[in-house]
């Protein structure tokens, strides 16, 4: 399910509504929006679960604003000011800014907010920063596919990215600032799409109700290469047996998920080794 977010719900409370509006017991989601975040999230439902990581690891694209001036605990607005504050009679121009944020393109590493859920020892970083306790977190490797300047007026900057798996705009934002010299933080955010799933289709959450659209799990995986089945590897790959690669539309790398496909429906994702397709997420049993 396609589910356009508000601001105010967590993702766990989307999730939960989901569930509930269509009365199924499994429900899970492909990557956590902050709450005061809107847009796109993939709701999926039932066997489709165990999916998730087949699409967690797309690029996703956002619409973010940014205030220039200072920092904040939280490299958001829901944090409280941290820094030096920036006469904000002295802004940088818009060729400053659309540098600053080219510059942004490409694989570097970034360095997570302190307020976000990565564990340092067996702990939510979030948990420790309430309390007090200064956290320094490793920086990770991101890519960012696009970055380009919207608007800009006065103090405010909006800017469009697409970004790999993992990476977090609010630090976008806050290294915005820390390259202009100004300090900056997210004010606002907007998941425009997941790989090829855009927000214009999804549901609003008010909305849900139990005849709510919903996607198959082919479409969920729509993006892998596919390998169609016959009936003798069709009961192999129901009971968790490899099959020989056969002929796969696309070109999987050795260890690329596949998608085994039977009569249009999706069985199951197999990875490639050796020659043989191994299944290693069955959604049809036999």
């Amino acid at each position: 399910m396609l589910v356009d977010k508000p601001a105010g719900p967590t993702s766990h409370d989307v999730v939960i509504r989901a569930r509930r509006a269509l009365g199924v017991r499994s429900a899970g989601h492909t990557g956590t929006l902050d709450p005061f975040a809107t847009g796109l999230m993939l709701v999926l439902l039932g066997r489709a679960t165990r999916l998730a990581r087949f699409v967690s690891g797309q690029p996703k694209r956002y619409l973010a604003t940014a205030r220039l001036g200072f920092a904040t605990t939280t490299d958001d607005s829901t944090g409280e000011p941290a820094g030096a504050l920036h006469d904000p009679a002295v802004l940088p121009g818009e060729a400053e800014v659309r540098a600053a944020l080219e510059a942004f393109r490409g694989d570097s590493l970034q360095r997570p907010p302190a307020y976000s859920a990565r564990h340092v020892d067996g702990e939510r970083s979030y948990r420790l920063a309430r309390r007090g306790v200064e956290v320094a977190l490793a920086e990770s490797p991101v890519t960012v596919h696009a970055m380009d300047l919207v608007d800009m007026r006065g103090e405010t900057v909006v800017f469009r990215t697409t970004v790999s798996a993992g990476t977090y705009v609010r630090a976008l934002a806050r290294d915005l600032g820390e390259r202009l010299g100004t300090g900056a933080h997210l004010t606002a955010l907007r998941r425009e799409a997941i790989g090829s799933f855009e927000v214009g289709r999804a549901v609003p959450l008010s909305r849900f109700a139990g005849d709510t659209p919903l996607l198959s799990p082919l479409d969920v995986v729509a993006h892998l290469p596919v390998r169609v089945l016959d009936e003798a590897a069709l009961r192999d790959v129901s009971h968790g047996r490899s099959i020989e690669r056969g002929l796969v539309e696309g070109s999987p790398e050795e260890g690329a998920p596949v998608s085994l496909v039977y009569d249009g429906r999706l069985v199951a994702v197999g990875e490639q080794r050796e020659g043989r397709l191994h299944p290693g997420v069955v959604l049809e049993s036999a």
